[in-house]
């Protein structure tokens, strides 16, 4: 059994309309889903195929951190699908240095975030402090490449540059690409 905590402006997005969600995810994953609405503790535990189990606790966090729940269960879609989560907090200096962050994260009118998704075909939702990350390895790699360029001061445009280089590799390598919509 596991332990996961989440915001609590989140539990209503893993229980889902009448339950529905966290039902999809104890079925789907093969976990049992014990929530404690009072502080965001969400017990997850196995009662199937133990490997299949282990993606759940990664459902429940993507979920805390900002991701719908349809694109959490797309890490039980393959083995290879990963979840990972960026602390743009700790690569800031202080309160206004972490807001510059996650605003040359997030771009103007999102259009960094969707781009960071569009052509790296992951999922990317920022979220409170952390920038998360939901797709194949090279997906993942891709993005979190872009993202720490961008907090190390990189300009736009050199990322979008390396996005769409790493795009058309992908492309090339003839590599499954999945597009999120979200």
């Amino acid at each position: 059994m596991q332990h996961v905590k989440i915001p609590q402006d989140r539990i209503g997005v893993l229980i889902g309309e009448g339950g529905e969600t966290m039902r999809e995810i104890e079925e789907r994953a093969e976990v049992r889903l014990d929530i404690d609405s009072e502080d965001g503790t969400v017990k997850v535990e196995s009662v199937g195929d133990p490997v299949t189990a282990l993606k759940g606790p990664d459902i429940v966090k993507a979920i805390g951190r900002g991701f719908a729940p349809d694109d959490a269960l797309a890490l039980l879609e393959d083995d290879m699908m990963m979840f990972e989560l960026i602390d743009i907090e700790a690569a800031s200096r202080n309160k206004n240095d972490f807001r510059r962050q996650k605003g040359r994260l997030i771009g103007e009118g999102g259009r960094t975030r969707e781009l960071m998704q569009e052509l790296s075909g992951a999922a990317v939702v920022i979220y409170g402090s952390t920038l998360g990350i939901i797709g194949g390895p090279e997906q993942v790699d891709a993005v979190r490449e872009a993202a720490e360029m961008i907090l190390d001061g990189a300009p736009h445009g050199s990322v979008y540059s390396f996005l769409e280089r790493k795009h058309n590799e992908m492309k090339h390598k003839g590599l499954e690409y999945h597009q999120f919509t979200g």
